[in-house]
């Protein structure tokens, strides 16, 4: 059998991590060769350069493609993804892969998409047929109906991609590769884990050995022009709550720049703020601070996802997340203060939650990699009925 050569593109922070295991598990794979790409903000130092941390951990990387433009609002997100549909085109040209990878939903994943489709190479979605809204929505459906193979990471989600007239011999229920790394985390003691907040981030020193939150707030594209508004209420409610925070950068998304600007802003008048801001960790620190945090709060699919694997309360805020399949551990709250602090000391009394392998079993990126290896891609794609 002819060793099939595999193109996997990342181009974000928790891309990366919603990957990981499946390309570990590509790299040992007899019958396949990974090809590696970092793009868009996964390059980018003001987001973590999670490339680098790729690269740390021995994936070799076979293309960087620099893409992102400036502005992080709308009008830049349509141009980004122009870029890199240019950009991606000579990438793939270059190095001809039987097949591309792309992942998940956001904006640059269309450029990935729509570049390997029109070169005619085999398209392959991880993440498709999913509920969320905002702009995320639209992309990832457009992706499906471009994809080849789709690689849902639950049960709903495969029905949904079939309803959406793809074959269903196209469609696997493979799970999160990201609840892979949550699950391998578990086999570690997290007094074995120490995350050193003097050379992580800024701002308030956060012993993790005591009570801690951890906050991901990320611009919602379909509210862009609330973004600077939501998140300092978010951080004024955290502040008043009292418990110290991790809070991680928020990605590129449109409407981060209004995010940004509030976040600094808050750290000018409340320098003794009990909250350290931090633009990225390695996957597995990251999983560690989760599983030893009391409460994740804010709107990234973290808390739905590798947060329902561990067990974890979690608060989710408006409507980011809305209709994406939930396990028991989150509260949703809309952006007011009050009810956002409820709900956080709501969820600090939670305590022994199950895990739920509502997205995985810890298993996908075998998985993943079988399907890669023996899968039948057709010349031609057609809408079932």
């Amino acid at each position: 059998m002819t060793v099939r050569k595999v193109c996997v593109v990342v181009t974000a922070r928790p891309s990366y991590s919603r990957v990981k295991s499946a390309l570990t598990a590509i790299v040992n794979h007899p019958d396949l060769k990974l090809q590696l790409v970092a793009a868009a903000s996964a390059v980018l130092d003001r987001y973590g350069n999670i490339a680098e941390q790729i690269s740390r951990d021995g994936f070799q990387i076979d293309a960087r493609v620099s893409m992102v433009l400036e502005g992080e609002n709308a009008t830049s997100m349509a141009k980004t993804t122009g870029i890199g549909m240019i950009e991606l085109a000579t990438v793939f040209d270059n190095l001809k892969p039987d097949m591309v990878v792309t992942v998940a939903d956001r904006y640059e994943t269309l450029a990935t998409a729509t570049a390997a489709s029109f070169m005619g190479i085999p398209l392959v979605h991880l993440q498709g047929g999913e509920v969320t809204g905002s702009i995320d929505e639209r992309v990832r459906h457009a992706v499906t109906k471009l994809a080849d193979l789709h690689l849902t990471a639950s049960a709903s989600a495969a029905e949904r991609v079939i309803r959406m007239g793809e074959r269903a011999e196209s469609v696997f229920n493979t799970g999160c590769p990201s609840i892979d790394l949550a699950a391998e985390s578990l086999g570690t003691s997290s007094s074995e884990f120490v995350l050193n907040t003097e050379r992580s981030g800024v701002g308030a020193t956060v012993n993790l050995n005591n009570s801690f939150l951890v906050v991901m707030l990320h611009p919602v594209t379909s509210e862009l022009e609330q973004a600077r508004m939501q998140v300092e209420l978010v951080l004024e409610a955290v502040r008043d709550v009292g418990i110290p925070a991790i809070w991680f950068w928020p990605n590129v998304d449109a409407g981060a720049d209004g995010t940004s600007r509030g976040i600094r802003h808050f750290r000018e008048v409340n320098p003794n703020a009990p909250i350290r801001f931090i633009k990225n960790v390695p996957p597995e620190d990251f999983l560690r601070v989760l599983r030893q945090c009391e409460v994740i709060v804010g709107n990234s699919s973290v808390a739905l996802r590798e947060c329902a694997f561990l067990g974890v309360p979690a608060v989710n805020i408006g409507s980011r997340q809305s209709g994406r399949d939930r396990g028991s551990n989150v509260l949703d709250v809309p952006f007011e203060k009050e009810p956002l602090q409820e709900a956080i000391l709501t969820q600090m009394k939670r305590t022994n939650l199950k895990s739920d392998h509502l997205y995985g079993d810890g298993n996908s990126g075998r998985k993943i990699a079988e399907i890669l290896a023996t899968f039948q891609f057709q010349r031609q794609k057609r809408l079932t009925y």
